[in-house]
């Protein structure tokens, strides 16, 4: 055992630590010696905390603000503003804190309803989607064909498991159907 380790077990926990005992403690304190210095020091910033906010970019289209934030941010993006039955899904989790699981759950909830959303309108615009080119099939397939054949594998394996299921199921059922038919 290292002799600081021996030091500070030995000391009275009543007594405040010797931070000269403590191998590499301080080692940052002086800034001529830190090794982000001159990285940090590259913007001729004074680094006091105090800064000029940006000018604010005027929104054009909704924008969903947290509950926790009172302003916008100085920048924001605008490529795909909230519509459909996902923007309500995310307009509905906006109206929870940032703390609460309900407005993470829809939030994903909203992306994966988007994600329809946009197979829907493609259709609609005579074109046919590439899901699997989409999804990254193709480049997995270069760069991670055993993930891939696994991926296939389980998702076949879930798929039989619950068609088998359900067909077995409904195989049950005939009886029941035909004896209510059959009376």
């Amino acid at each position: 055992m290292s002799e600081t380790r021996v030091a500070m077990r030995t000391s009275n926990p009543a007594k405040t630590v010797d931070h000269a005992m403590i191998v590499g403690w301080g080692v940052d304190a002086n800034p001529q010696n830190d090794p982000t210095y001159p990285y940090r020091d590259r913007s001729e910033d004074d680094h006091s905390g105090e800064w000029q906010r940006p000018t604010q970019q005027e929104p054009d289209i909704e924008l969903l603000k947290s509950v926790e934030h009172k302003w916008l941010p100085a920048v924001f993006g605008t490529a795909s503003p909230p519509s459909g039955l996902s923007g309500s899904m995310r307009r509905l989790a906006f109206r929870w804190s940032e703390s609460n699981w309900a407005h993470w759950l829809l939030l994903i909830g909203a992306d994966r309803v988007n994600m329809i959303e946009g197979v829907i309108e493609d259709l609609a615009h005579s074109q046919i989607p590439n899901i699997p080119k989409e999804m990254g099939v193709p480049a997995e397939w270069r760069h991670n064909k055993t993930g891939l054949i696994k991926k296939v594998g389980v998702t076949a394996a879930i798929v039989g498991t619950v068609t088998a299921l359900f067909l077995a199921q409904k195989k049950a059922r005939e009886p029941e159907m035909r004896n209510a038919l059959n009376p």
